[in-house]
């Protein structure tokens, strides 16, 4: 395990909070005292909301990691953040803030790009990421759907697996983006003992092993013995009891109005969600701006807020940091850990 690790941390859309978040970020943790980080994205836009929003920090340009590990961790009162300046967006005067465009579409992707190069190169030990936009990357004519697929692309071409975490809870997803009827009609036996099995696999790659694991059911009461739908019967039991005679420590279908206040006190490391907005929802009305999003399956973990641009807000100095902050903490925890589920026997 790496004792000084080495966090490349995205910029996100420039036109959107993605910079004030990220700046915010520096001054509310010693992320020095964690390891190295380093921003892949544009100096000029970062000068530009330093100085409008009045951001105590001091940014340093560096060519690269090298550079970036000679740095002091401050200048007098002023954490350093160095940037690895990308050059798309040289004048900010180019830029539409808190408005989608090509320009933004084409920077977003650029640091993203330079972050994962740094990973490949086993320069960075892994990636927190501000958020992009989705219409911007349209714009731009970017054939990306978004930061999961492009991370994957740009990698190892394998499939990214979500978990959410906020404080003890950690939330995977058996069916995300999908209609709810998909979502139910997803639910089988089979691909349960799958999700489950990944779950376990991707907490084992972070070094947390033998985990203890909940499905969460799907009706109200789990079913209440088939009063409510017979899903949980015929499908999630026995998947239940399938991937428990692989050894794994999973219990349930747990109901879903308590199984994630369980876990939020620790009584379960992990919880399968069944759907999208079961999990999202829970952990969102727990904890908003703490959610962060973990993204295993890479050759090297990524966290990123659980956060959209924020146009409306973009650069006005109202961008509430701390998902930002929380998702550069993770990503220093996870990634001296982190060995890919895809290569684990």
């Amino acid at each position: 395990m790496k004792n000084n690790p080495v966090l490349a941390i995205t910029l996100g859309d420039p036109a959107s909070v993605g910079p004030e978040i990220t700046l915010k970020s520096f001054t509310m943790d010693d992320f020095w005292s964690r390891g190295v980080p380093v921003v892949c994205g544009d100096l000029a836009v970062m000068q530009a909301v330093r100085d409008t929003l009045g951001i105590p920090v001091e940014i340093v340009p560096v060519k690269g990691v090298a550079d970036a590990k000679e740095l002091p961790p401050r200048h007098g009162d002023r954490p350093t953040v160095p940037v690895l300046d990308q050059k798309v967006v040289t004048d900010v005067t180019d830029l539409q803030v808190g408005a989608v465009s090509a320009l933004a579409g084409n920077a977003a992707v650029a640091y993203i790009q330079a972050a994962v190069d740094l990973c490949n190169a086993g320069e960075a030990d892994g990636i927190a990421t501000a958020p992009i936009n989705k219409e911007a990357l349209r714009d731009a004519k970017q054939q990306y759907i978004g930061h999961t697929e492009m991370i994957s692309e740009m990698s190892n071409g394998k499939k990214g697996i979500t978990m959410f975490q906020v404080d003890k809870m950690k939330i995977f997803f058996h069916s995300r983006h999908v209609s709810l009827r998909q979502a139910i009609d997803l639910i089988t036996t089979d691909a349960l003992v799958d999700s489950i099995e990944v779950a376990r696999k991707c907490l084992a790659s972070v070094d947390i092993h033998s985990p203890r694991l909940a499905v969460a059911g799907l009706n109200p009461h789990s079913s209440d013995g088939g009063l409510f739908g017979d899903e949980e019967a015929r499908e999630v039991k026995p998947a239940i009891e399938a991937a428990s005679a692989k050894g794994i420590n999973v219990v349930g279908p747990v109901p879903a109005d308590s199984v994630f206040h369980h876990a939020a006190e620790g009584r379960y490391d992990a919880v399968l969600s069944l759907y999208h907005d079961q999990g999202h929802i829970a952990s969102k009305c727990y904890d908003f701006y703490r959610v962060v999003s973990v993204t295993f399956g890479y050759p090297f973990i990524r966290t990123s807020v659980d956060h959209g641009t924020a146009m409306d807000i973009a650069w006005k100095g109202i961008a509430n940091p701390v998902s930002m902050r929380e998702a550069v903490i993770a990503g220093f925890e996870l990634a001296p850990k982190y060995q890919s589920v895809y290569d684990m026997a």
